[in-house]
């Protein structure tokens, strides 16, 4: 399987690398007799470095659409399958599922269905921990939704969480998007909530770790 590094990781890895090379070498001249600082700062340095290329890494993951299946929109584990009131857009009740990512998750976020994007609004708001019941409604986030060419509506909720300062959307009103295509990305931990009609049929029990493009959430 091939992985690239996605592209909101770029300047963050650039400037990264440049800021811990300037430490390193800072502590190598502060501490010039303590070669087990010194080797200390450097191994940390070295495994925070991993660490942020393996969160901005970008798997391939290809699918063939089918119009009949809703597909994972991130990887990361399902923390919530409940019927619920969606007021920003629906304003009616609907099957909210819902997938926690932590920091070891990929965080491309993807269209769990194919049609033509709806609505796209953006929230500021708090920085709950993302696994919140209120998360939803109260911390920055970003809610899309596609309407497949049977006529569903699926909404898709980009959600910020704890340690999340930054969620990039790039979906856009009136454009058609394919079902597997990259919807948007959010850094450091997060949850993205999924808003079905009731009745949906699920396939994924609560606390299954799903990943974007491979697991199949529900049918429609």
């Amino acid at each position: 399987m091939r992985i690239h590094i996605h592209k909101e990781g770029y300047k963050i890895l650039a400037f990264g690398l440049m800021g811990l090379l300037i430490l390193n070498i800072a502590v190598n001249i502060i501490w010039a007799d303590l070669g087990i600082v010194r080797w200390a700062f450097f191994i940390c340095s070295f495994m925070l470095y991993i660490f942020l290329l393996f969160f901005f890494r970008l798997p391939a993951r290809s699918l063939k659409t089918d119009p009949g299946l809703i597909y994972a929109p991130a990887d990361g584990k399902v923390v919530v399958i409940e019927e619920t009131m969606e007021n920003e857009y629906f304003k009616d009740m609907r099957l909210q599922v819902s997938i926690f990512m932590s920091p070891f998750n990929m965080h491309s976020n993807r269209y769990p269905v194919s049609g033509k994007v709806k609505y796209v609004c953006h929230h500021n708001g708090q920085n709950m921990v993302a696994w919140h019941p209120k998360s939803s409604e109260l911390n920055e986030r970003s809610t899309i939704v596609i309407k497949t060419t049977e006529g569903t509506e699926v909404m898709v909720r980009q959600i910020a969480g704890a340690v999340a300062r930054r969620i990039v959307t790039y979906a856009k009103e009136n454009v058609d998007v394919r079902q597997g295509d990259e919807l948007g990305f959010i850094k450091f931990g997060s949850r993205v909530d999924i808003f079905l009609p009731l009745g949906t049929e699920v396939e994924i029990p609560i606390l299954q770790q799903v990943k974007a493009n491979k697991s199949i959430i529900a049918k429609i």
